[in-house]
């Protein structure tokens, strides 16, 4: 056999060989349509709708680091935390957290489901991941783990107006308008301190309202504890005066309870000054009357008052920077200068 016949074979093989693997060839399937996301501009920025359904969904959060100092830093830091206290006179911590808010249409109005996780680290080994809050909401009421209306305050770091736990189970019926709003929860109040004798069964019936009038907001806040059968209100408001806003606020409790147990009655005031579009300065004071506890009854011979400044600036868009200093002083008691500085980028 020659070069010449040898190559005519070769080619005649592959050539069967080909139209063989022609005949059996396999046609790769089309692939399926991809549904990208949509955005859903029904309930403002950042909703999308989830993949295959007509529920939109907002992923939103924040990122904070926190340098806390005083007597016992890392104690002042526990009402974000829950860390234990020790006696550093200086504490950082970091926070993430992570809110998941699914909203939808529905016969009754609009359908929310909201979802908030928070991690807290004090340090490496001391950690701390939590369910902030979970709650579903429908045509004005809402039930699950929540903060109430006594979570509210003036927009400094100065004044200490409010319950010492907000986030409950509760269940809540509000009603809104675009300027004013009203309604009434019952709180299951657990978490919160307990006097006279009583065990964690507490709850609770909390009253709120507010709105805002051309340059005025305001807000009445009242909770009545059925344990310790005692109560406390609160009103405050805020009105644009030159270049900044004015914040007032007064609160009185018939005694301590879950809803106030800091003093009898206390007045705060702050003025927030716009010093720039970055800017934002805050001079405040509060005073107390009958202020802490003796026995299960706040103390009729002890006042205090309090002093504080808080700065915020926006350093670029989702980044700012805070910084407060306070300094409070009891008739009875050490006076006490504590503060925290705070970075935090939002998302």
């Amino acid at each position: 056999m020659n070069i010449k016949s040898l190559l005519l074979g070769s080619a005649a093989a592959l050539a069967v060989v080909s139209g063989a693997q022609a005949a059996d060839a396999i046609v790769a399937a089309e692939p399926e349509p991809v549904e990208y996301v949509r955005v859903c501009d029904a309930y403002g920025t950042g909703y999308f709708y989830i993949p295959g359904t007509e529920t939109c969904l907002k992923i939103n959060g924040y990122i904070r680091f926190q340098v806390d100092a005083g007597p016992s830093a890392s104690s002042i830091g526990a009402s974000g935390g829950g860390f234990v206290e020790n006696d550093s006179s200086w504490d950082a911590r970091t926070r993430g957290q992570v809110q998941f808010t699914a909203k939808s249409d529905t016969e009754y109005g609009p359908l929310t489901g909201v979802i908030v996780i928070q991690a807290n680290a004090d340090n490496a080994t001391n950690q701390q991941t939590k369910l902030d809050s979970a709650y579903l909401d429908i045509a004005g009421f809402r039930a699950g783990l929540f903060y109430s209306w006594w979570d509210d305050g003036l927009s400094g770091e100065t004044d200490d107006i409010g319950s010492p736990v907000t986030l409950h189970n509760s269940i809540r019926y509000q009603y809104e308008t675009g300027d004013f709003y009203a309604g009434i929860s019952v709180d299951e109040l657990e978490d919160s301190p307990f006097y006279d004798g009583e065990t964690p069964n507490n709850w609770g019936v909390a009253v709120g309202l507010g709105g805002k009038a051309g340059a005025f907001t305001y807000q009445i806040t009242a909770g009545y504890d059925t344990d310790n059968e005692e109560g406390a209100v609160r009103a405050m408001g805020t009105v644009a005066v030159g270049p900044g806003t004015l914040g007032l606020a007064a609160v009185y409790s018939s005694n301590p309870n879950a809803y106030y147990n800091k003093s009898e009655w206390a007045i705060a005031a702050e003025y927030a000054i716009k010093a720039t579009d970055k800017l934002k300065i805050t001079p405040a004071a509060q005073y107390y009357g009958n202020y802490g506890i003796t026995g299960d009854e706040f103390n009729d011979d002890n006042d205090a008052w309090k002093v504080g400044l808080t700065v915020d600036y926006q350093i670029v868009d989702n980044f700012s920077a805070k910084a407060t200093v306070n300094y409070v002083d009891p008739d009875e008691g050490d006076d006490v200068t504590t503060g925290f500085f705070r970075l935090q980028r939002a998302f």
